[in-house]
């Protein structure tokens, strides 16, 4: 069976944008990049909110970058995605479907019928799958910065039993924790 693993670069303090909506503190260098490509190989479909999506469009024909970077929109590329939303009419991305709304039953066949782990991205639809028990992985990067208010990473409400299974610091001062969750 298949993974579902929730990946998010955050604050120190626990946001994936701040509390106008910017997220320009979270750009990964190089060498952080290079280490979300060896996370990202192995996944096999995205699960992403609309927003999400629209933001992650950009690697659909992402060209002139940085070695690391042009390696992620292959990677990116290569997946089926998975878009939740009730208003987006078509997507613009090959491999790319629309789902209208989470269905916990939906993603649970998807984990049994999937040969390649997948992923959740997108905070408010990551707490939904944390919600329904479906995360299996949690992978943070913490950044060097406190914003003071914004979207979670993770909802405030949740409580959840993990392992903390690796740790790795980065030059730039990007901490990553792996996190196994515990059933």
């Amino acid at each position: 069976m298949a993974k579902l693993v929730y990946a998010a670069i955050t604050s120190l303090d626990g946001y994936v944008e701040d509390a106008d909506g910017n997220f320009d503190w979270a750009a990964p260098d190089e060498e952080v990049h290079t280490f979300v490509n060896a996370l990202e190989r192995p996944i096999g479909t995205y699960l992403y909110g609309r927003r999400m999506y629209e933001t992650m469009l950009y690697w659909e024909t992402a060209t002139d970058q940085s070695p690391a970077t042009r390696e992620y929109a292959a990677i990116w590329r290569s997946a089926e995605k998975v878009v939740y939303s009730r208003t987006l009419q078509a997507v613009t991305s090959a491999k790319t479907r629309i789902w209208r709304s989470f269905d916990a039953d939906a993603v649970q066949l998807l984990k049994e019928s999937s040969a390649a782990d997948i992923s959740v991205a997108g905070a408010e639809l990551a707490a939904q799958a944390l919600e329904s028990a479906l995360v299996d992985e949690i992978h943070l990067f913490l950044n060097p910065v406190i914003v003071g208010g914004g979207k979670r990473a993770l909802p405030h409400h949740l409580q959840l039993s993990l392992e903390l299974v690796d740790e790795h610091r980065f030059a730039g001062g990007v901490v990553h924790l792996h996190y196994q969750v515990k059933n």
